[in-house]
């Protein structure tokens, strides 16, 4: 036995922390890379852009109304030009990173919330109220989204908190029916039945047991949905039901230049490629996590490797 014991431990190799391999996996994949250095360097302006350039957002200089960008004389500020009052566009462009990412991520955070939790008793329990949850679920995703945003904005009045909630209203079905997936087959599992055996009540076993293994597939399913409700938060504010002035997000900024675009195109043009990189590097980097969740589709990334070297 003792020379079992001193032959296992020399022979056992360390595994890499998983934060190592994951970074591994993202260095193999450059588009994936570009889109998380992206995503990352929007996030530090989205933090540190209110604090830095709130006032030069909102400053108004009528002198350099609609300033055509890259206009060295009128400083790195104007470098992206100015719009119809005079406010230049670039510090504009990070506090309203803020604002849109922010509204994103509360609303994103809160359908996966309250979604998971109901689908989670919906899957587990098969009680009355178990129906009801589902059928909840399938009015809400009979009505389009942005026409039911329209509708609720409209009669209760555009402002954060109202867009937050509609957008998580809207999209809380997704969260909803793929826990409710999950669990309705990992309820069979032999843990569960043996949870169940030892004693275990069902709000236990849902949050302890269950809700754990469903957690990394609504975490993957927020990251695609992210860049969807981006796209409803700017469509809801380029048509003024989003959030109001003196705030304002991109798609606010996009409103604000589309009676400009033959005359000064850069005023609707710069947060609309904001927009569209941001969404684009959520889904290609959304794309890369589900190759990297998978092991039958991990091996692309160890083709993309060879094909390096």
């Amino acid at each position: 036995m003792s020379a079992i014991s001193s032959v296992v431990p020399s022979t056992s190799v360390p595994k890499p922390p998983q934060a190592r391999v994951l970074f591994n996996y993202l260095k193999r994949d450059k588009l994936a890379l570009v889109a998380a250095v992206f995503l990352a360097m929007l996030v530090l302006a989205a933090l540190l852009g209110p604090w830095l350039m709130s006032d030069a957002a909102t400053k108004l200089g009528l002198r350099h109304r609609n300033m055509a960008p890259f206009n060295i004389d009128a400083g790195w500020l104007y470098m992206l030009g100015a719009d119809t009052l005079g406010r230049p566009i670039l510090p504009r462009l990070v506090v309203g990173a803020s604002n849109t990412l922010g509204i994103a991520a509360a609303a994103v955070f809160t359908s996966m919330l309250v979604g998971g939790l109901l689908g989670l008793v919906a899957g587990y329990s098969e009680s009355w109220y178990s129906h009801v949850i589902q059928r909840g679920a399938d009015i809400i995703m009979s009505f389009p989204s942005l026409l039911l945003a329209l509708i609720v904005l409209y009669t209760l009045g555009p402002s954060i908190t109202n867009l937050v909630i509609v957008l998580a209203i809207t999209r809380m079905p997704v969260y909803l029916r793929t826990a409710r997936a999950e669990v309705l087959e990992l309820r069979e599992r032999m843990f569960v039945s043996a949870a169940r055996a030892m004693g275990a009540n069902s709000a236990r076993i849902i949050l302890r047991h269950i809700a754990p293994l469903v957690l990394p597939t609504l975490i993957t399913i927020s990251a695609i949905d992210f860049a969807t409700v981006i796209l409803a938060e700017s469509a809801l504010s380029f048509l003024g039901l989003g959030i109001q002035p003196p705030e304002f997000t991109w798609g606010a900024m996009v409103a604000n230049g589309r009676g400009y675009l033959s005359s000064a195109w850069w005023i609707a043009f710069w947060p609309g490629l904001a927009i569209m990189l941001t969404t684009l590097s959520l889904n290609i980097l959304s794309s890369w996590a589900r190759t990297v969740a998978d092991p039958q589709q991990r091996w692309r990334l160890q083709t993309l490797k060879k094909a390096a070297r």
